[in-house]
């Protein structure tokens, strides 16, 4: 199967988050998309994240039955911080079946000559780029590896969502029904 992985913190899982997913697995030539649950982004503090198990969970709950996407938790038992090349060699050794292509926004992908063995990643992996405001992917825009999907344009993060729970804003319509329900009965976010 082609695989298309989509990392995210998740911290929560929104329904942007859930619109990139949904429309890789059903309008690109990917046969399923795995979000991968990272544990700690060694471009975040640790201490912001919500405990990895109730991440998951969330993006786990959300995804419910769709048999298009799988919840991932890979990371969590691999050395941190996590770096996306030991991810993916890690997930050729134990799925050779499968072929691994990256799910990035094109904000990542202008900056993903940065990224730990870049070279590597790109000679054996595509990069699945959709459009963030204000990016267009810089010199990796045209790779031979890189393939554009128009995927819709979705203004929401993570920390918006966040930031709006310790508000006390009503952000249930910004997020999958079961995860809101989840991170509501949980109390997250509202300290």
């Amino acid at each position: 199967m082609r695989i298309g992985l989509f990392f995210g913190t998740f911290n929560p899982v929104h329904a942007g988050h859930m619109i990139i997913a949904g429309y890789f697995a059903e309008f690109s030539d990917l046969d399923q998309v795995w979000m991968v649950v990272t544990p700690h982004n060694p471009h975040k503090p640790a201490g912001s994240l919500l405990q990895d198990h109730h991440r998951f969970e969330m993006v786990r709950i959300a995804i419910g039955d769709n048999n298009k996407l799988k919840a991932s938790k890979v990371e969590f038992g691999l050395s941190k911080p996590s770096y996306t090349i030991h991810t993916l060699l890690h997930l050729e050794e134990q799925y050779p079946e499968h072929d691994f292509n990256l799910i990035m926004g094109s904000d990542n992908l202008a900056n993903f000559k940065k990224w730990k063995s870049w070279e590597q990643i790109i000679e054996k992996h595509k990069l699945y780029v959709y459009p963030r405001p204000g990016s267009d992917g810089r010199d990796m825009k045209d790779h031979e590896q890189v393939v554009r999907v128009d995927a819709p344009l979705i203004q929401l993060s993570s920390t918006f969502i966040r930031n709006a729970v310790k508000n006390k804003k009503d952000i249930r319509y910004m997020m999958p029904e079961s995860a809101f329900e989840y991170m509501d009965e949980m109390n997250f976010y509202k300290k």
